[in-house]
């Protein structure tokens, strides 16, 4: 059980269709891939992943760094395991790179920790449930036009997803917005939930009047309306406003969320595994939540945080974007909107190795 090696590495894989998100062409999506090696021979395993390469190769620098003071620790202590390597690292934390950097280290010691143990994370962390709803958002950019951004919402829902997440805040007026959601209505029926994510590109003004535009176009939740930080904003938009505000995947550490729960800011609070650092803090977050009575969903990397949703009761929706399928033998499946939690040990995840060596970078 004790942890004897660890590798961590840079992949680039790239994406079958290229897209422009940010204004800027994403044609490969990159992770941070650790591994650690138990005495046992367990092997777990654990990535971040962005879709453009700014500073992967520094996070992978640190994450390698971190791990080397993970040798002769026990995978079933991931608690001491997080803290060791954050307060070897909190003089540039926390949050950061170096939140980025933890993370992969942390999920593949859980990882590790349930393949020795012989359960799925799912249920070593809590057991609450055994699959979530989906909502499908890739491929719903704001580069698209409204017909095309309606044909790919279809797809999804003809593949069995039964909500879907656009892209906002690109057009000159909330009527051009909206227009952009009522393709989307038209093409997927009244009964799928359509939610939207203007990606913090408003001011607090534009946010009002968007706001009431879009609830009255029938979405099911706005997403970062204004920027992250702007709680007394995000507070004065869910109290003007119908529709369910959900914001948190910029946020990454504890404190912060606290601030934004104290000040009611929002009705679903989405976390992001890398920046929070990892499923140790994210299941502290996720509490807190509960405490405020407050729904979580996951940001990306659905294989991973459908573990940790599925774990705890105020679990919501996972988001799927599928970012890691290239390097996985398999994705957890899909069914009746729901993603279900795979139920072999630890993440139950397989790497494709052929894949891996293919796309690793050298670094």
């Amino acid at each position: 059980m004790k942890i004897t090696q660890v590798a961590v590495n840079v992949l680039r894989v790239p994406v079958a269709h290229p897209y422009v998100a940010a204004g800027r062409t994403v044609d490969a999506n990159w992770h941070v891939l650790a591994r650690v090696t138990t005495s046992d021979g367990v092997e777990g395993l654990g990535y971040i992943v962005y879709p453009r390469p700014d500073l992967m190769t520094a996070i992978c620098h640190a994450a390698r760094e971190l791990g080397e003071h993970l040798i002769g620790m026990s995978v079933l202590e991931p608690e001491a395991v997080w803290d060791r390597l954050a307060r070897r690292g909190d003089w540039v934390g926390p949050g950061g790179l170096l939140h980025c950097a933890l993370c992969p280290l942390d999920v593949a010691v859980w990882d590790a920790a349930g393949k020795t143990m012989g359960q799925p994370l799912h249920r070593l962390l809590g057991g609450y449930r055994d699959r979530l709803p989906a909502y499908a958002s890739d491929g719903l950019w704001y580069s698209l036009t409204p017909d095309e951004l309606a044909a790919s919402a279809r797809r999804h829902v003809d593949a069995g997803f039964s909500a879907v997440k656009l892209r906002l805040g690109r057009e000159a007026t909330p009527e051009l917005e909206a227009r952009r959601v009522r393709a989307v209505r038209e093409a997927v029926g009244p009964d799928v939930r359509v939610m939207v994510d203007a990606t913090e590109s408003w001011s607090l003004a534009q946010a009002r009047r968007s706001g009431r535009v879009l609830q009255d176009a029938g979405i099911a939740w706005l997403e970062d309306p204004v920027h992250h930080l702007d709680f007394a904003g995000l507070a004065q938009l869910r109290r003007r406003l119908d529709v369910p505000i959900a914001a948190g995947e910029h946020l990454y550490h504890l404190d912060a969320f606290r601030q934004l729960l104290e000040a009611q800011a929002v009705d679903v609070l989405i976390l992001d595994l890398a920046r929070v650092g990892g499923m140790t803090p994210w299941r502290k977050i996720a509490a807190l939540a509960h405490a405020h009575r407050v729904p979580v969903c996951g940001h990306v990397v659905p294989e991973i945080q459908v573990h940790v949703l599925c774990a705890i009761p105020n679990a919501h929706l996972v988001e799927f974007v599928p970012r890691s399928a290239g390097i996985l033998t398999s994705m957890p499946r899909l069914e009746r909107g729901e993603l279900v939690a795979p139920d072999a040990p630890g993440l139950g995840l397989e790497l494709d190795e052929a894949a891996v060596r293919r796309y690793q970078v050298v670094s």
